[in-house]
């Protein structure tokens, strides 16, 4: 059985055109990312069947959509997570997780309800009123009755943009323990930098309702060809584990293959944890040798892979391996030719901020 999803569509808006041809991974979470207006949520609803337009959408290799056959939204094995929870006012948390769950035979479920009730974090909440929850805890419940529905894919549009900020850290580590308990595929909308970098396996950036770059999240956004290279969040995201916390310093030692850093502590960290983070192309100096009488505490050796010299006026974007990992420096082109910086020299990063992923 074919383990992909592929969507294919080619239709004409008023003011707009969108324009894709996607093959996406069976597991995980894909993000769909850009600025407002580009298409995302355009090409949310087309692949849910919401909007009707020209194309074609194979799911697991079973076609939800032909040029010669269209199956309705309401026949496709799919759950649809909108920016309101949408949940109904007049039902308890237990009787709104129990409304999808009910209609699903017993036979072709595939989620069981204490699952999804324990997964998202609600077990002391079934009894209460949609009214009285907060924003965090109304989209966990409109989350978990979607999967009580049993869907073959998950469609996830912005679900976290109508949060303030506390309540996205809350509801962050839920979304954390789908991805990797799931084996549905999920389908999020964002244009969060923060959100993607911290759920997303896999990206398609999207500018005016077109396809710019699509893959592996850490492979895609170390691409010098990347669209996004230039904005001030622009860099790649490490994986790996803490090692040891300095308490002296307030520090904690993060590995990653190719290297270690140094991290502000976290109260959350514990020697051993894996975790991302997330280091800026603004935040990455190069030189010939290493300084270790400086301030800036991350010095690492790399090799150069790639430059692209004049990206923008006066700047240029140099590709740099640690190990396997890949990494981008954005720098002045005057420094580029002073250093001679060239594929295959050796030099030293000299990194002046590590983010957690959070």
């Amino acid at each position: 059985m074919t383990t992909t999803i592929h969507a294919r569509f080619r239709c004409a808006f008023p003011g707009f055109d969108l324009d894709v041809d996607l093959t996406l991974p069976s597991t995980g979470i894909t993000a769909l990312f850009g600025h407002s207006g580009c298409g995302k949520t355009t090409l949310l609803r087309c692949m849910a069947g919401l909007q009707n337009a020209p194309g074609t959408m194979t799911v697991l290799g079973e076609p939800w959509q032909t040029e010669e056959f269209f199956r309705p939204v309401h026949k496709r094995p799919l759950a649809y997570v909108f920016q309101e929870t949408q949940l109904f006012p007049h039902l308890n948390v237990r009787k709104n997780l129990e409304f999808g769950y009910r209609r699903i035979p017993a036979s072709e479920r595939q989620i069981e309800f204490d699952d999804a009730v324990r997964w998202l974090g609600l077990e002391s909440h079934l009894a209460r009123m949609p009214a009285g929850l907060s924003g965090g805890e109304r989209q966990r419940v409109a989350i978990a009755r979607a999967l009580l529905t049993s869907p073959r894919l998950l469609l996830m549009d912005e679900p976290l943009s109508a949060l303030d900020r506390a309540s996205k850290q809350d509801i962050l580590p839920y979304l954390e323990r789908l991805r990797d308990t799931l084996a549905i595929p999920i389908i999020y909308v964002s244009h969060s930098t923060p959100e993607v970098a911290r759920l997303a396996d896999h990206i398609v950036m999207m500018e005016d309702g077109r396809v710019v770059a699509q893959g592996p999240l850490q492979e895609t956004l170390a691409r010098t060809n990347n669209p996004f290279r230039l904005e001030d969040d622009a860099g790649v995201l490490l994986e790996g584990r803490i090692d040891h916390l300095d308490p002296r310093w307030h520090l904690a030692l993060f590995q990653f293959d190719g290297g270690q850093l140094w991290l502000r502590q976290d109260d959350r960290l514990t020697p051993g944890d894996r975790v991302r983070v997330q280091v800026l192309a603004r935040d990455i100096s190069l030189a010939l040798a290493e300084h270790s009488d400086q301030s800036i505490q991350n010095l690492v050796p790399a090799i150069i892979d790639q430059v692209d010299p004049d990206v923008a006026p006066g700047v240029s974007l140099v590709r740099l391996l640690a190990g396997p990992t890949p990494l981008l420096s954005r720098l002045t082109t005057r420094a580029v030719d002073q250093l001679a910086l060239a594929p295959g020299k050796n030099v030293w990063m000299q990194i002046k901020s590590v983010a957690l992923v959070d």
